[in-house]
């Protein structure tokens, strides 16, 4: 079966690799990026680069409105209404911080804060060492057997000392859809805050952040085909109300004495510094790229690419999944092979895919695994890629065998 992708062509990299006898499959840490962002940031890099918002002359002029365009097309690309609600972070990981730090003052000893149990230590760690600042207990949702956050046990967890829930859209593990929905109900029920971390969501389909209803919602460009050093946290106007500065320093200030200070309110309050300004508008030209593709087709193709790539790994023996995947990823192991090993003899064939607890440790210790093999999906794959996988896979397990 054929599954060719008709946007290969327009990810140089991908040409570049196979020219080095790479295939590359780890997506879910990173992409490979469109021609368009390489365009953009060569035309402003050779064009005159300019810190933005503190210039009057052309250069800055010129940077500021490209830089602020692009904030107009991250509120577009998640339909928040305003793009006063967008702030540029250095990445999904900083944005979390920036409200682990900036909404603490809104917590008392004995308050909970609830996670999953599939979570990113970036969506793990700023909370559990929030709740070791402040004296609050982590309350941790278990997975049914589908992978999925167990929402009767949910619905015990949450109660009316939850304070904030943060949870996964897609698991960079399991690769499956959380059921949102159900869960921000449930902590709406109880007047708590919410934060969803989109960083692998937001990379397959279009979200609407106020039909999720979420207070926050974070991710990272660079696992969206924009460059690195950039993440967005979406705020709702009044939720951003509650954040307190946590960062100090250039443009972010209003008002300086020797002595006080008053700050700017979001997005540039919390912007402290030089933002990255060419990556930021490397972001936008991708999500102008982006937003040209037939987003049906897309889907459709990364949902053909994903079956046969489930059919193919099931079809061998030995070989065991993680949860019940349903699109982008899937996480196994095999009876016997230790992951580093399997994935060092891929990698002698060329095959890039990911190995280890893939910044998941609780979730692979709860699995009773020190690790396992990760291979990740992107628009610009096809099924020759995975031809290459399989048979790199089938050498790889007789030798280790």
């Amino acid at each position: 079966m054929m599954i060719p992708s008709p946007w290969r062509a327009d990810f140089p990299a991908i040409a570049a690799l196979q020219r080095q006898d790479q295939t590359y499959l780890d997506n879910a840490a990173t992409t490979q990026k469109p021609q368009a962002l390489l365009d953009a940031l060569a035309h402003y890099y050779a064009n005159g680069a300019a810190n933005v918002h503190r210039a009057q002359h052309l250069p800055g002029a010129h940077a500021t409105q490209a830089f602020e365009n692009s904030r107009h097309k991250v509120a577009q690309w998640l339909n928040s209404g305003d793009s006063g609600q967008i702030i540029f972070t250095h990445g999904a990981t900083s944005a979390l911080n920036l409200l682990a730090y900036g909404l603490e003052h809104q917590f008392n000893p004995g308050d909970e804060i609830v996670i999953s149990a599939l979570e990113h230590h970036a969506n793990l760690l700023p909370w559990q060492q929030l709740a070791h600042r402040r004296g609050l207990n982590l309350v941790v949702l278990p997975l049914d057997d589908d992978g999925l956050i167990d929402l009767d046990a949910a619905a015990r967890l949450i109660g009316p000392r939850t304070r904030l829930l943060a949870v996964s859209q897609l698991s960079n593990v399991l690769g499956a859809w959380q059921p949102l929905p159900q869960l921000l109900a449930l902590a709406k029920a109880h007047a708590a805050l919410t934060v969803v971390d989109g960083a692998q969501g937001v990379v397959h389909g279009r979200h609407d952040v106020q039909a999720l209803g979420c207070d926050f919602y974070v991710f990272s460009s660079h696992k969206l085909y924009g460059p690195d050093g950039v993440g967005v946290l979406y705020g709702r106007t009044e939720a951003l109300q509650g954040l307190r500065h946590w960062q100090f320093g250039g443009e972010m200030v209003q008002q300086a004495e020797y002595q006080h200070a008053s700050f700017r309110p979001a997005p540039l309050g919390f912007e402290a510094g030089t933002p990255p300004i060419a990556s930021v508008i490397g972001l936008g030209a991708t999500l102008d790229y982006l937003s040209g593709l037939d987003q049906d087709a897309v889907s459709a193709h990364e949902a053909a690419l994903h079956d046969y790539l489930l059919h193919g790994l099931l079809a061998r023996k030995g070989l065991r999944l993680l949860g019940k995947p349903q699109l982008a990823l899937v996480s196994f192991v095999v009876d016997g092979v230790h992951n580093a090993d399997l994935a060092h003899l891929l990698t002698e064939q060329g095959i890039a895919v990911r190995a280890g607890h893939h910044c998941a440790m609780p979730l692979l210790k709860s699995f009773g695994l020190a690790g396992a093999t990760r291979v990740s999906l992107a628009l610009y794959n096809d099924s020759e890629d995975l031809e290459r996988f399989f048979e790199a896979l089938d050498q790889a397990l007789e030798l280790l065998r």
